[in-house]
């Protein structure tokens, strides 16, 4: 049996007609930059993230630079966030010319340690970047609590959380801003590339409405220099058709991670994701700790199942932030999570016999 560790078309090919049908609305309407699909997806997505406004940009990275240039980040500031996150998330703090910090993460939910915060904190710390990794929040409460005490900016790195809550509140509405991925393997994804800051800030929200559009309120009159970061008409209304299904598919994810829970409780070898209980985890990815986890995911290639790691190599011991003069014990539980995940295919469709065959082939892998 071949397992694929994503497969799209199990969301798309049963939607097929009303995206065609968007598509075709698209073409004869001929508005492909900024036209009415941006805002009217833009209001829903606001909406069912439970936040006064939402703007669409061109990718997750831009959405992240544009909220930190937005808060007036720049040259000389510091960030603090994870090591165990995509580096779009601290391209986009170097991108304004502030450094990244890095704070180590909880072994249970692989989200930053509120506990470790604010021995980071220093004077010129601006903002922080809780990353809501593998679709489950981070601490938001805890979170907010330090930046209000310090006077500091929260920017939910949501791009992996789409629809999942904290303390039954959406993320895009737990911090001052929210930025998020529309890459297509996303829990919310478009048919190509696409992001949204998500905030109930309207100052912010006009400030970065206008640095994603060259700086300008209205044609040829430029506030400020910006830059060309506009999500486009057509994806918008792709977005806004699959926004209509986003909730039954990450129910589907859930399911789906409740019957691995089950079929892999009892494996010596594997350690669970834990869920925390002030949570509702979405699993974009569904993520085990396993012992000798390079020979597993061999293994499974081997048997037809793909896999994947998120991440092998944490951004402080990246090559391309040598710079920063970090090494091996920096940040202990990241480093030590990378040596050993493992990511299950998880997926809106996946069937009970796939999940059933992966947790096969593990089980015989350990015996």
């Amino acid at each position: 049996m071949k397992i694929p560790f994503v497969d799209l078309t199990r969301q798309h090919l049963p939607i097929l007609d009303s995206l065609t049908e968007s598509f075709e609305k698209a073409i004869k309407d001929s508005s492909f930059i900024m036209g009415e699909g941006v805002s009217s997806f833009e209001e829903s997505f606001a909406s069912f993230c439970g936040a006064e406004r939402c703007v669409g940009v061109g990718n997750g990275t831009d959405a992240l630079v544009l909220i930190l240039r937005a808060l007036g980040v720049g040259d000389g500031d510091e960030v603090i966030t994870v090591p165990n996150s995509f580096i779009a998330t601290t391209e986009a703090i170097t991108a304004t010319g502030a450094r990244p910090v890095f704070v180590d993460v909880d072994p249970d939910s692989f989200n930053i340690d509120p506990m470790k915060i604010e021995a980071a904190i220093t004077d010129k710390t601006k903002a922080l970047i809780p990353v809501h990794l593998y679709g489950q929040p981070a601490d938001m409460r805890a979170i907010m609590d330090i930046a209000l005490r310090h006077g500091l900016k929260v920017i939910e790195d949501s791009a992996q959380a789409h629809g999942a809550e904290y303390d039954g509140k959406r993320t895009g509405s737990l911090g001052h801003a929210a930025a998020f991925s529309f890459y297509p393997g996303k829990n919310l994804g478009c048919l190509g590339d696409g992001g949204a800051v998500v905030t109930s800030d309207s100052d912010l929200a006009e400030r970065v409405a206008m640095l994603r559009n060259h700086g300008r309120r209205e044609k040829y009159l430029h506030d400020l220099e910006g830059v060309n970061s506009r999500l486009d008409t057509i994806q918008a209304i792709f977005l806004s058709k699959k926004l209509e299904y986003l909730d039954r598919w990450n129910d589907q994810r859930i399911d789906a991670a409740s019957l691995y829970g089950d079929l892999l409780a009892d494996i010596d070898g594997i350690k669970l994701p834990v869920e925390s209980d002030k949570v509702r985890h979405v699993y974009h990815l569904y993520v085990v700790r396993a012992k000798r986890r390079d020979e597993l995911a061999a293994y499974l290639k081997g048997m037809g199942v793909s896999t994947g790691i998120h991440y092998p190599v944490p951004l402080h011991l990246q090559p391309a932030y040598g710079w920063m003069g970090h090494k091996n014990g920096d940040f202990p539980v990241a480093e030590g999570m990378a040596g050993d995940i493992l990511s299950l295919p998880i997926f809106p469709g996946v069937k009970e016999e796939e999940q059933a065959y992966v947790a096969e082939k593990i089980k015989a892998f350990y015996n």
